[in-house]
């Protein structure tokens, strides 16, 4: 019987495998291309070079140095030192370089070492790019911004600056937040124990912070006083608004005077009619009868009155901690004006006149925000009147989770150059 069984057991199992192999449907198999991870062409790139390809160094410009002196510090053929000036017209003011900046070089990684590039950071954004493959070729561009969303908070020990360097923020937004709170807040007798948060953007190129960008919302608590800011556009104009959808802002009196014309315009550059040389002139003069009343532009505290040889009698009104506004050349002054009085918008406070440098009766008018002189007849003058009744679903609405970011961040007592800040 084993003679028999284990044959036939032999058997069924060859015969087993034969069907096994031979009926079996194929299966495809997929061939997976191994995963490479691919470099970025922009990450080959900087300056629209390749980077990989060249030998870079970086240097700063010196003190009274020029373009020509750079090039000829890095020995650049004589025939790109001709094209320069040809090359730079209508491109970029070669004039313009400033002592202090960086520039990189780029040269062959061969013996001879041939520079082929230079590039010259003419600010943190913007770039100059010097091409001596071939004939000179002289490019701008721009680095890369990006933006990142945050929200901050402080509480004030000292002063707004300090506040800044304690919890380790960018100190353009003291500017910015003095600037969108400047009708409700007095940034310049600001308490212990103020607080503020923030929503905003702040500006990248690489890994370096180069400013603020959009604030969208912000809350200041001032002498125990709360005050909210949202942005929000209304007819067409990007503004600031309390949770009601009042305006922060009061607006300016386009004009300090009547029946007047505009005789001379803000210039740096203007040729003086008495002193007959050229000198700026950070104003705009209006041409008007003298004894025209002239009004404040705006409510404020008289900070400057009195007399000097150029100016005449002449005031100036500190409107709040960012706008003052001057007024010269008066024959005299309006009623109760003095040093520290308080106007109101619209209040006469002198009358034109020609004293100090003036060759007729006209007023010269001076803007300045945050110390610094700006064109009058440029002034943006935001829209005073609240959120219109057509806007205040979508103002509401557009609002609301800004608010709940705002109010869900607890301040938290102050602890010296930390990071007080979340990113979105």
């Amino acid at each position: 019987m084993k003679k028999i069984i284990i044959p036939s057991i032999l058997a069924l199992l060859a015969l087993a495998l034969v069907l096994y192999f031979t009926i079996k449907p194929k299966v495809e198999l997929e061939y997976i291309e191994p995963q490479v991870e691919e470099t970025k062409q922009e990450d080959m790139l900087k300056y629209g070079i390749p980077i990989d390809s060249f030998n870079i160094e970086t240097y700063s410009v010196k003190r009274n140095q020029t373009i020509g002196n750079i090039f000829i510090q890095h020995d650049v053929s004589t025939s790109h030192f001709r094209e320069l000036t040809k090359c730079a017209k209508g491109v970029f003011d070669i004039r313009s370089i400033k002592a202090g900046n960086p520039y990189k070089v780029f040269t062959t990684k061969d013996s001879a070492s041939v520079i082929k590039y230079l590039v010259y950071e003419h600010s943190q954004v913007d770039y100059v790019v010097f091409d001596f493959t071939n004939s000179l070729r002289i490019t701008t561009g721009q680095h890369k911004i990006i933006p990142v969303t945050r929200i901050s908070e402080a509480e004030i020990t000292e002063s707004l600056w300090g506040a800044m360097q304690d919890y380790n923020l960018n100190p353009i937004l003291a500017l910015d937040l003095s600037d969108i709170f400047a009708w409700a807040v007095d940034f310049f007798g600001l308490h212990k124990k103020d607080k503020f948060k923030v929503i905003y953007d702040e500006l990248y190129v690489d890994d370096k912070s180069i400013g603020i960008g959009t604030i969208y919302a912000a809350w200041f608590e001032h002498r125990g006083e709360k005050y909210y800011a949202f942005r929000y556009m209304q007819d067409s104009i990007w503004s600031y608004w309390d949770e009601q959808g009042n305006s922060l802002r009061k607006a300016f009196l386009k004009a300090p005077l009547r029946f007047s014309r505009i005789s001379s315009k803000f210039s740096y550059n203007r040729l003086h009619p008495i002193l007959k040389i050229y000198r700026p002139h950070t104003g705009v003069d209006y041409a008007a009868p003298e004894g025209t009343p002239v009004v404040a532009l705006g409510d404020g505290v008289i900070s400057h009155k009195g007399y000097n040889k150029a100016a005449g009698y002449y005031v100036r009104i500190k409107h709040n901690s960012v706008y003052s506004t001057g007024y010269n050349h008066f024959s005299r002054y309006g009623k109760g004006i003095a040093k520290g009085a308080r106007v109101k918008q619209g209040q006469v406070i002198g009358y034109v006149g020609k004293t100090g440098y003036a060759t007729g009766p006209h007023l010269d008018m001076r803007f300045w925000k945050n110390g610094k002189p700006i064109d009058p007849l440029k002034v943006e003058a935001p829209p005073v009147e609240p959120i219109k009744d057509d806007n205040r679903e979508d103002f509401t609405s557009k609002i609301a989770p800004l608010k709940v970011k705002l109010d869900s961040l607890s301040l938290r007592p102050v602890i010296p150059s930390r990071n007080a800040y979340t990113t979105f």
